[in-house]
């Protein structure tokens, strides 16, 4: 089979994505691909030494070492971290100074895809407008000649000095004892949670916890409702405090209070906001556009400054390096803290949560529930529709008569008097996102829903691979 017609579209490495690479193995991504493509970064970004590390699926050691073979054969010098987790890639990266990092990851994908995420020097991240495109097109098109010295590749241990510095951003001396449902989904968190766990005086019930690339309980994407039934139930039989699940590389971690209520991230970033700005008064948060109301709130509330930036990694890391902010927070779970490199973290959010209920001696759910009552959300809606820009134009003309504002930073957010919503389309997926939220009024937000998604025609008439509306749940 001719893999490379696949593989190459327009004269660029097709799995190459807005953020990241991703594909289906070997179709869209094999071992002599993953050679070019560590040949391509190492010309786009010129590095000296690079970190590379990969996650658990069965594919990864063998296109982790086909990219180092690429690295070497183009001079480039490698830490090699072997199993690891995202951050720990963005940690190492930054930690040692070195030029730069690669992690072999499909995260949350199926089992039969893999991928990469790439940064820079200090951790900072590598898109389409800032080389990605450049490393596609290149793997694809250039012959990419050894260089006339070959790389050479070292072991790196460096997970305790993870640990040491992820448990710096809690008091874990005095940490509460607390009781903890946790599951990773056989992705890659086990062996790291287990690390922390160790300095900490927790009571753990772990589900899924072995890393496993079979993915015998299906993909680690706890997002996906028929993930949640398991680990909520087991929190409610276990009388935990708290249950904490990542998705495959751990870069995103999610919450379920102690009634087994999945927490939606939004939330979630208003709580960490708060706690972090306790500790760095007058700092400023980053937060995306898709739901806002409950995060300007509580950022003002505590004194800091609220800056809102356009969804996605590299946008919100480049926006807090930019601003100096000491937090960012997507709605979608991905948490970035200033003294992490200001990358993103599923280790730490859980960290500072546990803290919180320790210090304030309040569940999780009396964290939330005001803010909750305060801002109901619709949830994020996912549609597949014919036409994503007629959609939006269509929904900009109707309701701007009497939008109080409209903003087209990330797709089209519309405020009007006690509601607002925003619609942007996907960039990995056909489909459009539709998040709604009103000022304390669920009444209100449930009809405005309906009413917006009456203008959104399905190509299949039911929503897809998304949370359903909390009045048809």
């Amino acid at each position: 089979m001719d893999r490379r017609a696949t593989q190459i579209r327009d004269g660029k490495v097709a799995c190459f994505k807005a953020y990241d690479a991703r594909g289906r193995v070997p179709d869209e991504l094999d071992e002599a691909l993953a050679v070019r493509i560590g040949k391509a970064y190492a010309e786009v970004v010129r590095p000296n030494r690079v970190v590379v590390g990969h996650d658990i699926r069965l594919s990864s050691p063998s296109l982790s070492a086909a990219l180092i073979e690429g690295l070497e054969r183009a001079g480039v010098d490698v830490a090699f971290l072997g199993e690891c987790g995202t951050e720990e890639i963005y940690f190492a990266t930054a930690e040692l100074g070195l030029d730069g990092g690669i992690m072999v990851t499909a995260s949350h994908n199926p089992k039969d895809y893999n991928g990469m995420k790439f940064v820079k020097a200090g951790a900072r991240p590598i898109s389409a407008d800032t080389g990605l495109e450049d490393i596609a097109r290149l793997a694809a098109t250039a012959p990419l000649p050894d260089a006339p010295k070959r790389g050479t590749t070292t072991p790196l241990a460096l997970r305790e000095d993870f640990v040491s510095h992820v448990l710096g951003f809690i008091d874990h001396q005095r940490q509460k004892p607390l009781k903890l449902v946790v599951n990773s989904g056989n992705g890659c968190a086990g062996p790291v949670f287990d690390a922390l766990a160790e300095r900490l005086p927790f009571e753990v019930v772990r589900l899924q916890h072995t890393p496993d690339g079979h993915f015998p309980n299906g993909v680690p994407n706890p997002l996906l409702t028929a993930n949640r039934a398991v680990t909520a139930e087991a929190v409610v039989h276990a009388q935990a405090d708290l249950r904490i699940a990542w998705d495959g590389d751990f870069d995103r971690c999610f919450f379920f209070d102690e009634t087994g209520r999945f927490i939606e991230g939004y939330y979630i970033v208003g709580l960490l906001a708060e706690q972090v700005l306790a500790k760095n008064p007058g700092g400023r948060v980053v937060h995306d556009p898709r739901l806002i109301w409950n995060t300007i709130e509580i950022v003002r509330q505590c004194g800091g400054e609220p800056v809102v930036c356009k969804s996605g990694h590299a946008f919100i890391k480049e926006k807090m390096r930019a601003v100096d902010a000491v937090y960012g927070g997507e709605m979608s779970a991905h948490h970035y803290f200033k003294d992490f490199a200001y990358a993103d973290s599923g280790m730490i959010p859980w960290l500072l949560v546990a803290e919180n209920i320790g210090q304030s001696g309040r569940p999780l759910s009396a964290l939330v529930d005001e803010r909750i009552r305060r801002f109901p959300i619709s949830g994020e809606l996912n549609r597949e529709v014919e036409d994503p820009v007629a959609l939006l134009r269509t929904l900009r003309a109707h309701y701007a008569p009497q939008a109080e504002d409209i903003d087209g930073l990330d797709g089209l957010s519309i405020t009007l008097d006690r509601w607002r919503f925003n619609m942007r389309a996907s960039n990995t997926e056909p489909v459009v996102r539709l998040n709604v939220e009103s000022r304390g009024d669920q009444a209100l937000l449930e009809d405005k829903t309906a009413e917006v998604l009456e203008f959104m025609s399905p190509i299949r008439g039911a929503p897809i691979r998304g949370a359903t509306h909390p009045a048809r749940a």
